[in-house]
């Protein structure tokens, strides 16, 4: 397929490229391979290396404001000059726009930066033809999306994702959802809150579009003697960032159970964040040193071989205070892909994957005890582990094929809210968030 027959699509993303967000370089990447030109608009300056070697593969530009204070504010007015030259009536509308957002924000300031970084990003899609805006993520991204489409009238679009949905006040989502062509969300747990509670006037643009992994990249490897660890110790593996809302304190709580009842195994949880100095000490505390590693981030490559080395993942995600929540993490797809049993918790999207023990193992999150049980039966039980893998394996080749899901994506593109073929039904949304023991709001 020709790029030309698509035109061009321009994602917005809060930064790009990102360690943690393999799921965004995956979607770019397959999109590029099913024929779309691409313009990619970073609002931080892009991360500093190691990148995932897949970012080399993605041909599209990254576009973001020169750090500077001489660059960046030049950059800035040449771009809102441009973006008032070529539509004056637009460019006054999606002004009037962000003063009205700012009287009603809380943080007026923040409506300010995204008008600004707009400008920039309707100069330049203007500037090299693009037909199509999509936002990763219902805040920062989508705000400037939203702006940037009614600067141009270059229709905009956007994916919910998690964070973004809980925690962004719900009439300003309301706004982006009225104006856009379409939400996708990677969960039908999200699906259905946002019919439900944010789209009643537009309930046929939410559309669940999973987050499909590249399977090629992960496989099962569990009868290979090349690569195997020396230690002999069963590996249990957690994967996410070191924040709140990942519950690795759970994890780390259910180590120390596991040990305390004679299990001989070894944990390793891949992640960089904040927590990173409580979790440590909690693991000094109860004596964890050589149970426990905290391994910091990790290259995908390095991850994929690593999940061929380990004999069970677990992650247990819990809702934080703020509301704040995980949808259905990647590494727990990534995982599956490659043939691992997965132990994971009663929250958001995950009972939508990990469907209890049909395709993995569930447990109330928060709840050290009932995780250090079900990660014990895993390790004990081999025959159950392989037959839940295997499962999960079938399971994620069906609805979470990177292809397929971003074919999906790339028709609702073409055709704005109309169907498109393989969109989730209002049936199928309700029957997916019914999977596995229920989901704990």
């Amino acid at each position: 397929m020709k790029q030309s027959d698509f035109g061009s699509v321009a994602y917005v993303l809060k930064r790009y490229p990102r360690l943690s967000e393999t799921f965004i370089i995956n979607e770019i990447r397959a999109m590029e391979r099913l024929g779309a030109r691409m313009q990619l608009f970073s609002l931080l300056v892009p991360e500093p290396p190691p990148h995932h070697p897949m970012v080399a593969e993605v041909r599209a530009p990254v576009r973001f404001l020169p750090p500077g204070f001489v660059r960046k504010p030049l950059a800035v007015v040449r771009a809102h000059l441009y973006a008032l030259y070529t539509h004056p009536l637009r460019y006054l509308q999606a002004t009037a726009r962000a003063v009205y957002w700012s009287a009603a924000a809380r943080a007026p300031w923040a409506v300010g930066k995204q008008f600004v970084r707009a400008g920039f990003v309707a100069a330049e899609c203007r500037r090299t033809g693009v037909r199509h805006i999509h936002a990763h993520f219902a805040n920062a991204p989508s705000a400037v999306a939203h702006l940037a489409s009614i600067m141009t009238g270059i229709p905009f679009s956007l994916t919910a994702h998690a964070k973004d949905i809980y925690l962004t006040p719900r009439r300003v989502i309301r706004w982006r959802m009225r104006a856009a062509t379409f939400v996708a969300t990677c969960t039908g747990y999200n699906a259905q809150y946002l019919r439900e509670n944010l789209a009643e006037d537009c309930p046929d643009k939410v559309r669940l579009v999973y987050h499909g992994i590249d399977q090629n990249a992960f496989f099962p490897d569990h009868d290979s003697e090349a690569g195997k660890p020396v230690d002999p110790r069963p590996l249990v593996l957690a994967v996410g960032r070191l924040v709140p809302k990942k519950g690795h304190d759970d994890l780390v709580l259910a180590c120390a159970r596991l040990r305390d009842a004679g299990r001989v195994f070894r944990c390793r949880i891949i992640g960089a964040g904040p927590e990173r100095d409580a979790l440590q000490a909690l693991i000094d505390a109860h004596g964890l040193d050589e149970v426990v590693e905290l391994s910091g981030s990790m290259t995908h490559e390095a991850l994929a071989r690593l999940y061929r080395e380990a004999r069970v993942f677990a992650l247990s995600p819990r809702i934080t205070s703020n509301g704040d929540r995980d949808g259905i993490p990647n590494v727990i797809v990534e995982a599956m892909a490659s043939g691992l049993p997965v132990v994971s918790t009663q929250i958001s999207g995950i009972p939508e994957i990990v469907r209890d023990r049909a395709t993995g193992l569930l447990v109330p999150p928060g709840d050290p005890a009932a995780l250090a049980s079900a990660i014990g039966e895993l390790l004990a039980d081999p025959g159950l582990a392989r037959r839940l893998a295997d499962s999960a394996r079938a399971l994620v080749a069906s609805d979470f094929d990177l292809w397929s899901n971003t074919r999906h994506l790339h028709a609702l593109m073409g055709c704005g809210a109309a169907d498109a073929a393989g969109h989730a039904s209002p049936d199928s949304i309700a029957a997916a968030c019914a999977c596995g023991s229920g989901v704990t709001e």
